[in-house]
């Protein structure tokens, strides 16, 4: 229950970085969506040390695990733009396709880069 209570607390801290980054980028008509902002942020804390990566680790790692989850009403979401698909579908498909391989390739690289870094510092 104790890891559990962890995650949701590590998750809760991730989205309020998430929140807070996403009203600034919206109440400075950034370009930028506020959940870039929000990871380029945790970065910029965990490089500095400012944070510590066992503080978001767990909650984290949940995160990553269940990712597919998080695609799924996206993709239920399609089925009412049957117009819109049957006109534009091939470029829909394959702007999806690719921004997906650069979610995947992303999440993946990440967690090694991080997990390599932490053995140094460890090291």
């Amino acid at each position: 229950m104790k890891k559990f209570s962890i995650a949701v607390l590590q998750i809760g801290f991730l989205y309020a970085v998430y929140f807070i980054m996403d009203q600034a980028a919206q109440a400075l008509h950034l370009p930028i969506p506020g959940s870039i902002l929000g990871l380029v942020l945790i970065f910029i804390l965990l490089q500095t040390g400012v944070i510590k990566l066992t503080w978001i680790e767990r909650g984290s790692n949940w995160l990553l695990a269940e990712m597919l989850l998080f695609f799924i009403p996206a993709a239920a979401g399609i089925i009412k733009f049957k117009d819109l698909m049957m006109t534009n579908g091939w470029s829909i498909l394959v702007v999806i396709l690719v921004s997906t391989l650069i979610v995947m390739m992303t999440a993946g690289m990440l967690p090694l880069l991080f997990g390599r870094q932490k053995e140094r510092n460890e090291g």
